[in-house]
């Protein structure tokens, strides 16, 4: 039954992408339509996961791996897209878009089915550590501070200080903190509700993804979707690797999954926040549009690395 599920996920990942793509050559079909599902998917479902998952996690020291991971790939992506950026003049837009894109790992959509497929439903407690601690903050905080100051240009630092504590996936996250503090979760019949309005996520996102995804060959984005995806799918889960097993010497197989999880695509709620704050649509929406298919060469290559360390 488990390889039933993780085999219909991968089936929904490529099915929503082809239906967005079908749907652009729909001539009365709204394909703008695809800013409401962002916020759908912003505002509604992400916050349901959150309210779901985070007052279930029980803390130990052994968790700070996992979780530092997803923000340890945020501040890499930024020093390097930052400094090369200002370096060869690209855009404000143009990085701020590659570090929302390539500086997070999508953890979840992807992430939950594979380290199920391949480590067992015991992995998904780790895959949940790097994703929501970890991916999914980081997204909620440094995330939305990269899409304002970048969409802007400036640092006007109340705007986006209110930005950040009033995103209601950040809200919700504080919350569910909140409940996990004091020990409470919620009850069993509003948790269902929050896993199916969650459940909504990937669809919902991949659907977003296919009705911006273009397929121009004179595309000036190529050469950044290169760079971007070498990052994101091969320098992150290397500096990790390095990292945790020959610096730290951790070789455990929460290691190994969290390893696993920054070779990920790139993160689905990161395009669509770019998107949302207008930094390169095009292109946040090529790194997952590419990232995804690509992403599962990569990915057996990492495990293969991963069973031997």
């Amino acid at each position: 039954m488990s390889g039933l599920n993780d085999m219909n996920n991968f089936i929904q990942i490529f099915l929503f992408l082809a239906l967005g793509l079908f749907l652009q050559h729909i001539k009365q079909f709204p394909t703008h339509i695809y800013k409401v599902l962002n916020k759908v998917v912003l505002y509604v479902c992400l916050p349901a996961i959150t309210l779901y998952h985070i007052p279930k996690i029980r803390w130990s020291n052994e968790l700070l791996f996992p979780i530092l991971s997803g923000w340890i790939s945020f501040l890499l992506a930024f020093a390097f897209f930052h400094f090369l950026g200002r370096r060869l003049g690209w855009s404000n837009r143009l990085i701020g878009c590659l570090i929302l894109t390539a500086g997070l790992s999508n953890s979840s959509f992807l992430g939950y089915p594979i380290i199920e497929a391949l480590f067992g439903k015991k992995g998904l407690e780790t895959a949940i550590l790097v994703d929501q601690p970890g991916t999914f903050v980081v997204v909620s905080t440094l995330g939305v501070f990269v899409a304002a100051f970048y969409s802007k240009g400036s640092a006007d630092s109340f705007s986006i200080f209110k930005k950040i504590i009033l995103f209601p996936p950040f809200v919700t996250f504080v919350t569910a903190c909140l409940l996990n503090v004091f020990e409470y979760d919620l009850d069993l019949n509003v948790q269902s509700v929050l896993l199916k309005v969650g459940s909504f996520v990937t669809p919902l996102a991949l659907l977003s993804v296919g009705l911006q995804l273009t397929f121009d060959r004179k595309s000036q984005h190529w050469q950044f979707l290169r760079l971007g995806l070498f990052f994101r799918l091969i320098a992150v889960p290397f500096v990790i690797l390095v990292l945790y097993v020959f610096i730290l010497g951790q070789h455990s197989e929460a290691i190994k999954i969290t390893i696993m999880e920054m070779a990920m695509a790139p993160m689905i709620t990161g395009a669509i926040l770019a998107s949302t704050y207008g930094l390169k649509p095009k292109l946040s929406s090529m790194m997952i549009g590419f990232g995804i298919p690509i992403s599962f060469i990569t990915l057996a290559v990492w495990y293969c690395i991963v069973h031997f360390i």
